[in-house]
């Protein structure tokens, strides 16, 4: 029987890169033989397919940028590149924050964000820690607690760096997309895009990567297969219930999307392989499948037309989601599992905004 495990390498290990692992391997022989050392060896070579294969490709790239904001970083001070000391990553959170952008963030502020700071930290040390150097445990604790304390002065002296939290989408928002979206093929498209992405809190990438086939319409609604995300968690079926109010119904807006997507463009789009969004020229051609950075863009651009204050980005359907079920007093489990949250994930309980603070306080009608 075939597996989604079938393309790893799981039969015969691969050859053993002794050159690369030449010391290791002489400790191995020494403790346990040369031919143990050599199936060791192997082991450690399967490790490394394996990391690369369940690697998100987004991850990788995010990796490469950082680490040239480390190399900009060891070229200002004159630090070898190989040296993740205790000194130089404290050092390195210093100048990330003080100086570390290219060109100025907004407010003319050269320093990154903290949550930037410490993406690029993260990633030094993991590109350290691949390239054979030594980057212990205590020396990258000790830099994230730098950086902790460092942005708490920054807290200190009202200084808040970076955009914050994606405005959450919310049901007024969605009746004013759907007003503003007619029945041309991209108007339809737009509708079905917002209204299954908020229902399914999803990320940019994940509408992008959805395919027909990963759409099923079903007697109570749409089940999602959502088959792209980084985690086990958010590789996940959403099921999405019919609506009662049609016009922000996302089950409706699908199908109507790709029955219109059929009419315009023949029957290759009622393939299962079929992307599930496409891009639709102005002059309403269907081009190609919309990626990530155009789900993005097609997200702002429709809360711009619909006149939404605040305009929505790729995260604000997630964020809207999470914020709206807790709002309608839906369990946070539930909530988790439709959004594919890890259950009582930090990262969704910071999407459940509390509005301004007000109408949802702790400290509310206990007197």
């Amino acid at each position: 029987m075939s597996t989604a495990l079938d393309g790893l390498p799981l039969g015969p290990l691969p050859s053993p890169a002794v050159a690369q692992r030449a010391a290791l391997v002489e400790k191995w022989a020494a403790r346990h033989g040369v031919e143990a050392a050599a199936r060791l060896a192997q082991a450690e070579d399967f490790a490394d397919a394996v990391a690369a294969e369940i690697r998100p490709a987004n991850t990788e790239d995010t990796y490469t940028k950082s680490w040239r904001v480390w190399e900009r970083f060891c070229a200002a001070q004159g630090f070898p590149l190989t040296e993740g000391s205790r000194g130089t990553l404290v050092a390195y959170v210093g100048w990330l924050l003080r100086e570390g952008r290219q060109r100025p963030g907004p407010g003319g502020v050269l320093g990154y964000a903290p949550a930037s700071a410490r993406l690029h930290l993260d990633a030094a040390i993991v590109g350290l820690r691949r390239g054979g150097h030594t980057v212990t445990k205590d020396d990258a604790a000790e830099a994230r607690i730098a950086l902790d304390g460092l942005e708490v002065l920054l807290l200190k002296g009202k200084e808040r760096r970076g955009r914050g939290q994606a405005v959450a989408a919310d049901p007024d928002g969605l009746y004013a997309i759907s007003a503003a979206c007619d029945d041309s093929l991209e108007g339809l498209r737009d509708l079905a895009l917002v209204l299954t992405g908020f229902h399914f809190a999803s990320r940019a990438s994940e509408p992008a990567g959805l395919l027909n086939g990963d759409v099923a319409v079903r007697a109570k609604g749409l089940v999602v297969s959502v088959l792209t995300g980084k985690t086990k968690h958010s590789v996940r079926d959403a099921k999405i219930p019919y609506q009662k109010d049609p016009v922000i119904c996302p089950v409706r807006a699908w199908v109507a999307y790709r029955q219109a997507l059929v009419a315009h463009g023949g029957s290759p789009h009622e393939s299962p392989s079929d992307s599930a969004f496409h891009w639709i020229d102005q002059h309403g051609n269907i081009r190609g499948p919309l990626g990530p950075d155009g789900v993005t863009r097609a997200i702002k651009r429709i809360s711009q037309r619909a006149g939404i204050p605040i305009l929505w980005t790729g995260h604000s359907l997630r964020s809207g989601l999470a914020s709206t079920g807790r709002r309608k007093g839906k369990d946070a489990v539930a909530i988790a599992d439709q959004g594919g949250w890890a259950r009582h994930s930090r990262s969704m309980l910071g999407y459940m905004q509390r509005d301004d603070g007000w109408e949802d306080n702790a400290s509310a009608g206990l007197t």
